[in-house]
């Protein structure tokens, strides 16, 4: 976070060498960097980056299990093959037919088990995707919602401070008779 810190006052330097008042809520590169800022504070606090890394993990533990079981089924495929190739001293003509088959069997399982594989991770990736795309949406309503609720709040601090009693009642007087105008 401080290297952050580091990073952002550093990239600040160039708008503070421009004369204009950085520090302002009317510099629109500062409200920017407060909601960028409130942005990647939001990403932090709901652990958004932990929260993909689980997903990786996941997919990665998963993929790691596939791949284990497609060893286990070469090595099972191999031992298969090498029962065979003793039955052979016995029957030749029969286990050439037995190997064959075996080989035959073992290339496509791995096949197939090759399709699954890919199947399953082409699933597991837009399924990482789709979760990312909902959290981006997630934090970028929320950080809209803030950025709405701020402005309302600065408007109405605002007009409170500029408002007198003489202003009040021409602001009155003027509304009343425009929702006259309207109802006419």
């Amino acid at each position: 976070m401080k290297k952050l810190t580091l990073a952002l006052l550093l990239t600040a330097s160039p708008a503070l060498a421009a004369g204009d008042r950085f520090f302002s809520l009317h510099n629109t590169n500062f409200v920017v960097l407060l909601a960028f800022l409130l942005f990647i504070g939001v990403l932090f606090y709901f652990k958004v980056p932990g929260l993909l890394g689980g997903l990786l993990e996941k997919r990665a533990d998963g993929i790691q299990a596939e791949l284990d079981e497609a060893r286990s089924l070469r090595e099972e495929a191999q031992s298969l093959l090498a029962s065979y190739e003793r039955k052979q001293k016995d029957v030749q003509a029969q286990a050439d037919r037995i190997v064959e088959g075996a080989k035959r069997d073992a290339e496509s399982a791995s096949k197939q088990a090759k399709i699954d594989l890919e199947a399953s991770i082409a699933r597991r990736v837009q399924a990482a995707e789709d979760q990312i795309a909902q959290a981006q949406t997630a934090a970028v309503r929320e950080v809209t919602e803030r950025a709405i609720a701020l402005s309302v709040s600065v408007a109405r601090d605002v007009l409170q401070a500029d408002m007198t009693d003489q202003s009040a009642s021409a602001l009155i007087d003027q509304s009343i008779e425009e929702v006259g105008a309207r109802l006419n």
